[in-house]
């Protein structure tokens, strides 16, 4: 598969058939991860592969529960579509996303992204130096995994969501408090096709050597 194909048609996969993911195709998507541009190199990431039946099914259940308190919220949040298709995109994402808080205990596997609770700010004699956030040199090894699983076939998703009890999550995988669960990507076959999401025009949010000047398509 051509590289700007995977990224053009890596939409978030949130259903899955029942077919395995084996461990040497996530071994070779977390090869992937490693291999991705990080501050420094100090490669802050450790991953953490969930497969056993039990402990999948103690994440759902804490997703669940998450996914209750985040969905009323995040709808009230939202404003109002539009157009009928945003309408109808709306409607597509939410039953999506609700497919997958009651089901994402059944994804083939998982994979927990941890990054200690690092500060990457330095200091002079002129004050604080900062040079962002250890997120900017994890997340692109999540982008890495996520890529190598569509060249794999593999559908996956990013979430955040647990971490509204990121702690239930801690004592049921044994991470030290140090850690932060920067994101969980379930895996697996997809139920459906790859396909490109719908998004705004890239013109839209394009500006061009000064905010505000913009180019036509």
């Amino acid at each position: 598969m051509d590289l700007y194909d995977g990224l053009m048609t890596l939409k978030a996969i949130r259903r899955f058939t029942d077919e395995p993911v084996t461990e040497e195709e996530i071994q070779k998507c977390l090869r992937a991860a490693i291999q991705a541009p990080n501050g420094g190199n100090i490669q802050p990431w450790q991953f953490l592969v969930i497969t056993d039946p039990e402990v999948k099914r103690g994440i759902g259940e804490i997703y669940r529960r998450a996914y209750d308190r985040y969905e009323p919220s995040v709808a009230a949040a939202t404003p109002p579509a539009r157009t009928e298709e945003a309408a109808r995109n709306q409607v597509k994402v939410r039953a999506s996303s609700r497919f997958l808080a009651d089901h994402i205990g059944e994804a083939p596997a998982m994979v927990a992204f941890l990054m200690p609770n690092i500060s990457m700010t330095l200091h002079d004699n002129q004050g604080d130096l900062d040079v962002g956030t250890p997120f900017a040199s994890t997340y692109p090894g999540v982008q890495n995994f996520m890529l190598a699983a569509r060249s794999l076939g593999i559908g996956t998703t990013l979430t955040t969501v647990y971490r509204i009890y990121q702690q239930d999550v801690r004592d049921l995988l044994g991470i030290p408090e140090r850690y932060e669960i920067i994101a969980l990507v379930p895996m697996g076959r997809p139920r459906g096709n790859f396909g490109v999401a719908p998004r705004r025009p890239v013109e839209s949010v394009t500006h061009w050597n000064h905010f505000g000047q913009k180019r036509d398509a």
